[in-house]
């Protein structure tokens, strides 16, 4: 399923965190498409050079640059290297994060310490980290655009994934704080909430036997997994002038997963 949303990102800078995965390179794919000049962040540089090629052999501006989100020092030096690149900064996509793979899913007075420090690291304080410079950046260039990917486990608290649950519904509630802060100051901050999207991981969990395949598909009145072309899609509407008039606002992309119960009586 392809989705190909239609926006002028022209100009735009835009850094996207989290390159590595199929939803931060879907976005990196889309935002270039459309326009933007795009930094691509992640941990694996090979990962991230074969993005930047296969968006500069489609026509677009690209740079990969490794980085730890959850290092401060790190997040600063990519603001700057965008910076320095492409000569300024409109928009900032925290995509990074991480979660408890099956077999460290615990309840949480077993779940590990280490573990826990990890998730909180990457998927909270990343976003804090990265968005400190962009948004100081921002401030004082004329404003821009940040958006945070968080999940609808920030709304509605699966079992068994403490950390991941906790780190984004803080994320939600410090992508409120930071809109309410910045609005007036022509930066705008919004979140997107994506339920299930489709990668390797997914494939094998979501599609490994019929019997289980229809169990995990059951409670998605859609009764498929998201494609990451469409929170790539979403990204692209939030980072355009279109949503000129949006921010703090949460935008759950889940096939209607949390709607509500969807088993038959």
């Amino acid at each position: 399923m392809s989705k190909k949303m239609q926006v002028d990102l022209n100009g735009k800078v835009a850094i996207i965190t989290g390159a590595g995965g199929v939803i931060g390179k879907a976005t990196a794919m889309e935002f270039a498409r459309n326009g933007a000049k795009v930094i691509i962040a992640g941990r694996t540089l090979s990962t991230l050079e074969a993005t930047r090629d296969e968006i500069r052999e489609a026509g677009g501006d690209c740079t990969a640059v490794t980085a730890d989100i959850s290092n401060k020092v790190q997040t600063v030096t990519l603001v700057e290297t965008a910076i320095k690149q492409y000569g300024g900064l409109d928009i900032l996509v925290n995509n990074a994060g991480i979660g408890a793979g099956p077999e460290e899913r615990k309840n949480f007075w077993e779940f590990s310490d280490d573990l826990w420090d990890k998730i909180i690291a990457i998927d909270l304080n990343g976003v804090y980290y990265c968005s400190k410079p962009a948004a100081k950046y921002m401030i004082e260039h004329g404003g821009g655009c940040i958006i945070n990917v968080a999940s609808i486990t920030g709304i509605v608290p699966l079992r068994l994934q403490c950390a991941y649950v906790a780190a984004k519904a803080a994320v939600i509630n410090l992508s409120k704080a930071m809109a309410l802060e910045l609005a007036d100051k022509g930066v705008r901050v919004n979140v997107i909430a994506p339920g299930s999207v489709l990668n390797e991981t997914l494939k094998e969990v979501f599609y490994s036997d019929k019997e289980r395949t229809e169990a995990m598909l059951s409670h998605i009145p859609m009764h498929r997994t998201g494609e990451p072309a469409e929170l790539a899609a979403m990204a692209c509407f939030l980072a355009s002038d279109d949503a000129s008039y949006l921010t703090g606002s949460v935008h759950v992309v889940d096939g209607g997963w949390i709607c509500g119960y969807t088993r038959n009586f």
